[in-house]
């Protein structure tokens, strides 16, 4: 008994194994009736232990699976593990063009090197119905024909080419223009602005190195002495002493409050006036005196003022400003018509492709 019973235990042991070993592949379609020319799908299944390897028969593109159905596609494989089993499925895109019953026979599937097969299936086609009682209604098939010319779809582009023509020809009137309207160049002069004490020394300066002795040269040296001075005291206390006589000037002087070496301001418009006018030669001394006396009426009468700069920018005239902006608005429509050519040059090459494809 104990041996029937450990004997009865290895079978079942060993069929339960076996069992847990063999896999089950099923088909399924998702139609089983077509008309020609349209798609069913065939979905094969596979079941197995998890590791398994699974190998689905192969067919090309157009290849006959039996006589009369094609497979138009092959999907990829779709594999779900579990804890212990695999489930891989694989779908074929079928056709036909003949109608038909077709029998599918099962499909054979290679699982760890052993073929196991599907249940088989069925596929309908169906032919449409034809009316043969009326052939007239019946047409061959059309050759390839060149679609026709039509005007209403090349006149907006021929109305728009004859509108780049005419901004074409206003842009180059433009240019044109403006180069005849020479461009108006403002320069801008800094010009550095010396205080009149300053310029006045640097001609005192000049006048002590050069020697001035016959009565001509002389009368050449006072002369020059007291224009500077002149332009000096206008510049220093406002009035116009180049136009006024020495005496209106001293007068003039006094008037605005300044009694700075007056009197030898005095003296020194006298000498001069005798020399130019009289034909009276001043001595060497006195002429250095004078020149001192005036150097250092400037310097006691002199503000303290640095050198600045000044920009001179000088005033346009009203056809000189009239001229700039014509100019701005010639190139501001140059840039407009430009632009606007460019956009159409290219908005009707893309529909004159389009239109010949």
């Amino acid at each position: 008994m104990r041996r029937l019973l450990l004997l009865s235990y290895i079978l079942v042991f060993s069929f339960v194994a076996a069992a847990a070993q063999q896999a089950s592949v099923v088909s399924k379609i998702d139609s089983v009736s077509i008309l020609i020319g349209q798609q069913a799908h065939l979905t094969v299944e596979v079941t197995a232990r998890k590791g398994a390897n699974v190998t689905f028969p192969r067919f090309k593109r157009a290849q006959q699976m039996v006589p009369g159905v094609e497979v138009v596609e092959t999907s990829p494989e779709n594999r779900s593990e579990s804890d212990d089993q695999l489930t891989v499925s694989k779908t074929f895109t079928l056709t036909s063009f003949d109608g038909k019953l077709y029998a599918i026979p099962g499909m054979k599937v290679k699982v760890d090197g052993k073929v196991y097969a599907s249940n088989q299936l069925a596929l309908k086609v169906l032919e449409c119905e034809v009316d043969t009682l009326h052939p007239e209604k019946f047409f061959p098939p059309k050759d390839v024909q060149d679609n026709p010319f039509m005007w209403s779809e090349w006149s907006p582009l021929y109305w728009l080419g004859v509108l780049v023509m005419l901004v074409s020809a206003f842009l180059a009137y433009l240019i044109l223009r403006l180069k005849q309207n020479k461009p108006i160049v403002v320069r801008v002069r800094v010009v550095k602005k010396i205080p009149a004490h300053q310029k006045a020394l640097n001609e005192m300066t000049r006048l002590k190195s050069e020697s001035f002795n016959t009565a001509e040269e002389q009368k050449l040296y006072y002369t020059h002495l007291t224009d500077t001075l002149r332009k000096y005291i206008k510049e220093r206390f406002g009035f116009n002493a180049m136009e006024m006589t020495s005496s209106e000037i001293i007068e003039q002087l006094k008037t605005a409050g300044d009694n700075t070496m007056i009197d030898e301001l005095r003296e020194l418009f006298a000498t001069a006036d005798l020399v130019k006018f009289a034909k009276y030669s001043s001595l060497l001394g006195e002429k250095d005196m004078n020149l001192v006396n005036a150097i250092q009426y400037i310097d006691q009468t002199k503000h303290d003022e640095q050198p600045q700069e000044e920009r001179i920018v000088p005033k346009l005239s009203d056809d000189d400003i009239k001229t700039r902006k014509n100019r701005i608005t010639i190139k501001t429509l140059i840039w407009c018509c430009a632009i606007l050519a460019t956009v159409l040059v290219i908005y009707i090459a893309y529909h004159v492709y389009l239109l010949t494809l």
